[in-house]
């Protein structure tokens, strides 16, 4: 016998609160995306009481030291470029997570002193240039070049990549940029 669930009940003030405490504690968070949560339980579950702004707790949060979005931003960035993924893809993941203008500037020389050690590392895994079993023809390497460009390194860095022959050596690349 199924039973019927009652919902929740509507939000007041020190519930929000209590929620946005239990998310920072489990979730490596920005302000933005603190605040988007929040709006988001208030329109899921109603509203009790004199009205609240989600920004200004996800500020006060902030203040705090719970939340870090320059940490947040560079974290995010160095495990993004140890999986391979490049500046245009990082600067997008950072947006999408509410990161600041000047927080993701901060973060932005890092990422691109680090473009030929990210896109050697996503051919690596990919396979691709000198990590290849065999030399592809020019369909596959071109193939493989919008899978770089995908990851967000640049077209030239790709094409360079993509076109060297299987075992040669990327210490040439990496001296050049």
């Amino acid at each position: 016998m199924r039973r019927d669930r009652r919902p929740p009940p509507p939000l007041d003030a020190a519930a929000l609160e209590r929620l946005a405490l239990r998310y920072v504690e489990r979730f490596a968070t920005t302000q933005g995306k603190l605040a988007a949560y929040l709006a988001r339980k208030i329109r899921e579950r109603g509203w009790e009481g004199d009205a609240v702004d989600p920004v200004a707790i996800a500020e006060r949060f902030a203040e705090r030291g719970y939340i870090d979005d320059r940490l947040y931003a560079e974290s995010k960035a160095a495990s993004m470029a140890r999986r391979g993924l490049g500046a245009r893809r990082v600067g997008q993941a950072l947006r999408h997570a509410g990161i600041g203008a000047d927080d993701a500037e901060a973060v932005a020389p890092a990422i691109a002193a680090r473009a030929a050690e990210t896109a050697i590392a996503f051919a690596r895994r990919r396979r691709i240039g000198p990590f290849a079993t065999q030399v592809p023809d020019r369909a596959q390497i071109a193939k493989q070049v919008a899978a770089m460009v995908r990851a967000g390194h640049a077209p030239a860095l790709a094409w360079r990549i993509a076109g060297m022959d299987p075992g040669e050596s990327v210490e040439s690349l990496l001296d050049e940029v």
